[in-house]
């Protein structure tokens, strides 16, 4: 077992996730307590906030909680960690598999292979993490998303040289992810938010609430993310401000988001919004994807933040 000692070699994201946060690093950094006791990411995803802790270094010495509620996405990352060498052994047949076949190869493999072994209730091997990884770098935009019932049905992505099995970020990412201060665990984000206290930092990235009727991909599990989700994100993000925890939430701009956290029990919990550009990934059409607004909603006030809120209030007076 390692600790989150710094960590020389960058580790990226080994998957990729509908709103994936590494384009808009540079805003979060910003937003990182310079002091924390304890990291809690209750919607996990690709994990690109904590990969971008764990590689500066930041959270040696630190505990970090993980947690999601997509039983495939954890069950997959557990498997890495346990079973490195089975879990890149098997994504080498898939990716040789998908040179010679391509997206008959990727349909045969999510339809008579994904698909029947999740039904059965099987537990997660090397052989199905592996092929969730191969789906995730082949499959459109690199999409989870399953149907009413519960099964995967991402059609096959236009790629003409996958990167399917990098090896060398397969072994960084179960090395941070083995650490004995990591835990990994299958959940919903109310209990991590309920233990979240003074010190944790809390870094919440949830399925973003759409901007238009066409624009939702909340279907990461056969439940979804509805709005009375976000109601209750709110509240237990409010809760865990006011016992301590510095928070940081990313959303989409959506009118009932800014309503959700503009509220006099949101200001007193010392939250703002500040929006900032990103670029939308995921749309069925490629002229409809570009520069967005998203928020970024925190507590959390460092020098430098604080400088600029005086230089923008004396500006304003």
């Amino acid at each position: 077992m390692r600790s989150c000692a710094p960590n020389p070699v960058v580790s990226r994201p080994l998957l990729k996730w509908a709103g994936g946060k590494r384009q808009l690093l540079p805003k979060l950094r910003a937003c990182y307590p310079a002091k924390y006791r304890r990291y809690i990411e209750p919607f996990f995803g690709s994990g690109a906030v904590f990969f971008d802790l764990y590689s500066s270094g930041s959270l040696a010495g630190r505990h970090a909680w993980l947690v999601d509620d997509n039983a495939d996405l954890i069950g997959c990352y557990q498997t890495l960690v346990d079973s490195t060498d089975e879990v890149i052994t098997a994504l080498r047949a898939l990716a040789q598999g998908h040179l010679i076949g391509g997206s008959a190869f990727y349909y045969d493999v999510r339809d008579c292979r994904f698909n029947p072994a999740r039904a059965a209730g099987a537990a997660y091997t090397p052989a199905l993490a592996a092929m969730l990884i191969y789906l995730n770098r082949t499959g459109f935009n690199g999409l989870f998303r399953v149907n009413r019932l519960g099964e995967f049905n991402v059609p096959a992505g236009r790629y003409a040289n996958p990167r399917i099995c990098d090896e060398e970020n397969l072994r960084e990412v179960a090395h941070a992810l083995r650490g004995r201060e990591v835990t990994l665990e299958h959940g919903s984000f109310d209990r991590a938010l309920a233990g979240a206290g003074r010190g944790d930092f809390v870094y919440c990235d949830p399925p973003y609430a759409p901007i238009s009727r066409t624009a939702c991909f909340a279907s990461y599990t056969a439940s979804g993310f509805t709005s009375h989700d976000q109601i209750r994100l709110q509240r237990a993000l409010i809760a865990a401000a006011r016992r301590g925890a510095m928070v940081v939430l990313s959303n989409s701009s959506a009118p009932e988001i800014e309503r959700l956290y503009s509220t006099p029990e949101a200001r007193r919990a010392g939250l703002r919004l500040e929006r900032v550009d990103a670029r939308r990934a995921i749309n069925s059409r490629a002229d409809a994807r570009g520069p967005v607004k998203e928020l970024v909603i925190t507590n959390v006030i460092r020098p430098r933040m604080l400088r600029a809120g005086l230089t923008a209030a004396r500006k304003g007076a």
